[in-house]
Formats: C-alpha cells, structure tokens, sequence
C-alpha cells in the first residue's frame, strides 16, 4: 500500500512538474514575441516619422520617399499579422530597407543622411555600383550609377532578391521589381545582369554572373534560402500565410535628430 502511494506521488509531482514547465516555456515564448513586437515597433514608428515629415525636391528624392512609403505601409500590414518572433523581425527588416530608402531621398536631396542603418540581408554580398554604366539589353537601355541623377532615379538599397544579389546604387528603372513580386528571374536576366555589371568592382557580379547568381551571404543558394525562409513564416501563421500588405518584395521621427 504504501509503496503505490509513493508511486501516485511521484506521478503527481511529474505531471506538476510538466505543466510548471509547459506554462514556463509558453510564458517565455510570449515575453520573445512581445520583445521582438516591440522592436519592431520601434523602426515602424522611427521609419513612419521619416515618411510622414520628408517632402523630395527631385525625381530621385520623390521617389525614394514613397519607396520608404510603401515600406512603412507593407511594415505596418505586417505588424498587424505578426504572431511569431520571425515575423516580427521580418517586420522590423521590411523597416529597415524603408529607412534605406529615406537616407537615399535625404542623399539625393543634399542634406545628412542620418545615422547608419543594420545591414540588410544579402546587402553586403551584392556590393554596390561602383561607376556610371549604360547598357542596352535585348534592345532596351539601362543605366545605373552610384549617385542619383534625373536619369538614375530608381534606388535600390542592395541585397538578395529571387536567388540573386542586386547591387545597392541608383539604376534608370526598378528592374528588379516583377522578381520582387514573383519571386523568380524572367527570361534574359542573366544577361542583364552579366552586361550590366561584369567587371564592375565592388559588386557581386565583378568577375562574371556566375559568380554572383544564386548565392547569399551564407554561400547557400539564395532561392533554398527564400524558400526555408518562407516555410518557417509560414508555420509560425498557422496557416501557412504571411500578407506582406502589398510590399513588392520585401519600413518621431526617432532617427536621431533627422
């Protein structure tokens, strides 16, 4: 008798033990999530601050403002939905590339850029456009170049899109754009990208496009990456869905005394 009330004992002290530990890690969890939710907020709010008080004076300036824009809407949609740490930090990445975008307006505009930003993913691995260049592919002219001009007035801030690292810099069009919202290259892209930056120091693509297609900054091939990427926001949803609320890719001014 008494030994199988030692046994119901430590039965009872396990399944204590289990459910301290179950509601630990839950809380735990939870205090992860806020954490993250709340830095997020924080470059939401820095970034919105920027967006809200920046008027552009050119072409470049303009459009690089409401490239920051559609970053702090696609953010906020994303911070509505967040319900894991990863979407949280993906939150604060999508402001992060906003606020790229506003220290390329405030470039563009001739006044301090502000203070330096945390790099992008992919950002350094793709490098920056280093020299005016013009090109013509399949009968369509491109330039791009490492200052703004009335012609180069589409900003990239660099980094991995669809597999492949796209140069920080100022090009004539956002050509990188339909793989932004397809999440593929088209057809011809390696060749836009070969005559557009082969031999180009300081970008991925210097020494050729092979040398820069399809790698991140782990050397991992960029579209495996996206894809893990994209199973484990997936998961964190429940079902499977993330809406980016119409960000193409993919934001108090707080930013120091901009």
């Amino acid at each position: 008798m008494t030994g199988t009330v030692v046994t119901i004992v430590v039965l009872a002290l396990i399944v204590v033990g289990a459910v301290w530990l179950v509601r630990q890690r839950t809380a735990e969890r939870a205090r992860e999530l806020e954490d993250a939710k709340s830095e997020a907020r924080r470059w939401v709010e820095r970034l919105g601050g920027q967006v809200l008080n920046l008027v552009g004076t050119d072409d470049a300036s303009k459009q690089a403002i409401a490239d920051a824009a559609e970053r702090y809407n696609a953010a906020g949609s994303q911070m509505e939905q967040a319900a894991s740490v990863a979407q949280a930090r993906q939150v604060t990445e999508t402001a992060h590339e906003g606020l790229y975008y506003v220290r390329a307006a405030r470039t563009a505009m001739g006044i301090d850029p502000g203070p330096e930003l945390p790099a992008l993913p992919g950002q350094q691995r793709a490098g920056a456009v280093s020299e005016e260049r013009d090109v013509e592919v399949e009968g369509h002219a491109y330039s791009a170049s490492p200052k703004p001009s009335q012609r180069n007035s589409h900003y990239y801030p660099g980094g991995t899109v669809a597999g492949r690292p796209v140069p920080q810099g100022w090009y004539s069009e956002p050509w990188w754009r339909p793989a932004l919202v397809a999440g593929a290259w088209g057809i011809g892209s390696a060749l836009l990208f070969s005559t557009m930056f082969s031999g180009m120091a300081g970008v991925a693509y210097a020494d050729g496009f092979s040398d820069g297609a399809g790698y991140d900054d782990t050397g991992v091939g960029g579209d495996d990456a996206q894809g893990d990427v994209g199973a484990d926001m997936g998961d964190g949803m429940g079902d499977g869905g993330f809406d980016g609320g119409g960000f193409d890719g993919g934001f108090d001014g707080g930013f120091g005394d901009f």
